[in-house]
């Protein structure tokens, strides 16, 4: 938990959701301070996270357009597929 004791801030929770290891080390620093090591993990975690927040991002924007293609899709296999049977 935060430096507020026992009481769990939003700010905790948010941190905590975008990377429950970057909430760790916010209350746990390193006692030698960073690393070259730290700093290029660091960096590389700094573009998972943007690669895929980009990712969720595209997904929330596009989700629209997502389903009225696969609802266009599936009436145009559900018309093929009477017009082939069909007598």
């Amino acid at each position: 938990m935060g430096e507020g004791g026992p009481w769990v801030t939003a700010s905790d929770l948010a941190d905590y959701a975008f990377c429950p290891r970057s909430h760790w080390y916010h209350d746990h620093p390193p006692r030698e301070g960073s690393t070259r090591e730290s700093q290029h993990r660091s960096a590389a975690g700094t573009r998972y996270h943007r690669r895929v927040l980009g990712a969720e991002r595209r997904r929330a924007e596009h989700g629209a357009a997502y389903w009225a293609a696969l609802a266009v899709g599936a009436v145009l296999i559900v018309g093929g597929v009477a017009w082939i049977f069909h007598p």
